[in-house]
C-alpha cells in the first residue's frame, strides 16, 4: 500500500526519483491516473458540448456579456466550491469524496443536458452548470491532493507533470469527441443536449475506478479541522493563505499564474468572438466551432509538449528561470502573434500560450505538493483554485465591457501582454523575500 512520500514497486519501497514507466508499475498510481483520465475526458465533453450549445447554436444568440456569463458558469464553481473542497478534502476520506463527487457530477451533467434540450437558458442553465462544475472541483482538488500519497516525494514533480499533461490531453480529446458528436446529432438544442449528456459516462467511470481504492490510502493522514464545516471553510481559507505565504515559492507561483489567467481570460473572450463573428475560413484553417476545435487541439499539443519538457526544464534551469521563461514566451506570443488577429497566427499563439501556461501550472502544483504539509495541502489547493478562477472571471467580465461584438480589439491584446510583464516582475519580487518564520 502506498504511503506518504513512498510508493511500493514490485514489493520494494523506494524513495528514488522514478520516471513514468516505473511509476506505472504501481497499481495505486495507475488507478489514480485512470480516475483522472475518465474525469477529465468527461470535463472536455461537457465543456465543449455546453459551449457549442450556448455559443455556436443557431437557435441561440450570444453577445460578449452572454459569453462572459457562460465563462462565469464554468469557472465560478472553482471559487464558490473550492473553499469547501479544501476543508473537506483535509477532513474526509478522499476516496469517498472522489466517488460521491463523480456521481453527483453525472447527475448534474444529465440535468444540464435536459435543460439544453428543452431550450432552457439564463439562470436555470447557469445554475445547473454551476453545480456540474462545482462538483468537478472536488474531483480535481482531490486528485491533486492525493497524488503525493501514491508517489515518492522525489518523483512528485515528474509524476505531476505526467498525470496533469495526460489528463489535460484527455480533456482535449473529450472536446474533440463533443465536436464529432455534435456533427452526428446536430447543432440545435436537441443535438447539443445529446452531445452534452455523453459527459456523464466519464464521471461515472471515474467514480467506479475511485471506488476500488482502499479506505484511507489517499489521505489525509492528519485531520486538523473543526467539526463545523462553515467554520472549517473560513479557517481553511485563512490556513491556506498562511501556508501559501510561508512558502515563497508558492506565493510567487500564485502571482505568476494569476497574471497568466487574467491574460488568458482576455484572450479567450476575444478568440471566441473572433471565431464566431470575424474570422473566415482560410484554407485548412477554420472559423466558427471547427476553428475553436483546431485551436483547442493545438493548445492540447502545447500542453503535451510542456508536460514532456517541464520536469527537465525545472531540473535544468531551476523553477525561477523556467517560470520566467514561460511568462516571456506567453508575452511574446500574445503580442507578436495574437495582436495581428489573423486566423493562422492566432492558432500558433494558442499552441505557445497554452504550453507556457501549462509550464506555469505544473511549477505551481509541484511547489504546493512539495512545500506545503499534507494536512494543509487541500486547503492551499482550494485557495489556489478560488483565486485562480476569480481572476479569470474578472478578466473576462472586464473584457466583455470593452470588446466589440466581432472581437477585434487590439487594445485588449496589449492589456493581456502587460499582464504577463507584471506577472514576471511580481514573481521575481515574491521569490526574493525571506521565508516567514
Amino acid at each position: 500500500m502506498a504511503t506518504l512520500n513512498r510508493v511500493t514497486i514490485s514489493g520494494a519501497a523506494t524513495t528514488e526519483r522514478m520516471g513514468p514507466r516505473l511509476l506505472l508499475r504501481d497499481p495505486e498510481f495507475r488507478r489514480l491516473l485512470y480516475a483522472r483520465f475518465a474525469a477529465q475526458w468527461g470535463d472536455g465533453v461537457y465543456r465543449a458540448g455546453l459551449a457549442g450549445a450556448v455559443l455556436f447554436n443557431p437557435e441561440r444568440a450570444a453577445d460578449p456579456l452572454a459569453i462572459a456569463e457562460g465563462f462565469a458558469a464554468l469557472l465560478l464553481p472553482y471559487s464558490i466550491v473550492g473553499p469547501f473542497a479544501g476543508a473537506l478534502l483535509d477532513r474526509w476520506d478522499r476516496r469517498k469524496v472522489l466517488v460521491f463527487a463523480n456521481v453527483l457530477r453525472a447527475v448534474a451533467i444529465l440535468a444540464s443536458a435536459a435543460a439544453v434540450g428543452t431550450g432552457l437558458g439564463g439562470t436555470g442553465l447557469f445554475s445547473l452548470a454551476l453545480l456540474a462544475e462545482g462538483t468537478s472541483r472536488f474531483i480535481g482538488s482531490g486528485l491533486s491532493a492525493s497524488l503525493p500519497h501514491v508517489v515518492p516525494a522525489s518523483s512528485v514533480v515528474s509524476a505531476n507533470a505526467f498525470v496533469t499533461t495526460l489528463g489535460s490531453g484527455l480533456a482535449v480529446v473529450g472536446g474533440g469527441c463533443a465536436i464529432l458528436l455534435r456533427a452526428v446529432f446536430g447543432a440545435g438544442d436537441v443535438g447539443s443536449a445529446e452531445t452534452t449528456a455523453f459527459a456523464a459516462l466519464g464521471a461515472l467511470a471515474s467514480a467506479l475506478i475511485a471506488r476500488r481504492f482502499s479506505r484511507g490510502v489517499l489521505g489525509p493522514t492528519v485531520v486538523d479541522e473543526p467539526p463545523n464545516p462553515f467554520l472549517a471553510v473560513a479557517r481553511g481559507l485563512a490556513d491556506g493563505a498562511r501556508h501559501a505565504w510561508r512558502a515563497p515559492s508558492v506565493t510567487a507561483g500564485f502571482i505568476a499564474l494569476f497574471a497568466h489567467r487574467a491574460a488568458y481570460g482576455i484572450s479567450l473572450l476575444v478568440t471566441v468572438l473572433l471565431m464566431r463573428n470575424y474570422f473566415v475560413d482560410d484554407g485548412v484553417f477554420r472559423a466558427g466551432l471547427p476553428g475553436l476545435g483546431q485551436m483547442v487541439a493545438l493548445g492540447g499539443v502545447g500542453i503535451l509538449v510542456a508536460g514532456l519538457c517541464t520536469a527537465r526544464l525545472i531540473r535544468g534551469l531551476g523553477r525561477l528561470r523556467a517560470i520566467l521563461g514561460a511568462l516571456v514566451v506567453a508575452a511574446l506570443a500574445q503580442s507578436a502573434l495574437g495582436l495581428p488577429m489573423l486566423l493562422p497566427l492566432a492558432l500558433i499563439a494558442s499552441f505557445l500560450i497554452t504550453g507556457a501556461g501549462q509550464v506555469l501550472k505544473l511549477g505551481v502544483d509541484s511547489s504546493i505538493q512539495l512545500d506545503v504539509a499534507d494536512e494543509a495541502r487541500g486547503r492551499v489547493f482550494a485557495l489556489y483554485d478560488t483565486l485562480f478562477n476569480i481572476t479569470q472571471v474578472a478578466a473576462v467580465a472586464i473584457g466583455a465591457v470593452f470588446v466589440p461584438d466581432n472581437g477585434h480589439s487590439p487594445g485588449l491584446m496589449v492589456a493581456a501582454t502587460i499582464c504577463y510583464v507584471l506577472g514576471g516582475a511580481g514573481y521575481v519580487l515574491a521569490r526574493r523575500r525571506a521565508t516567514p518564520n
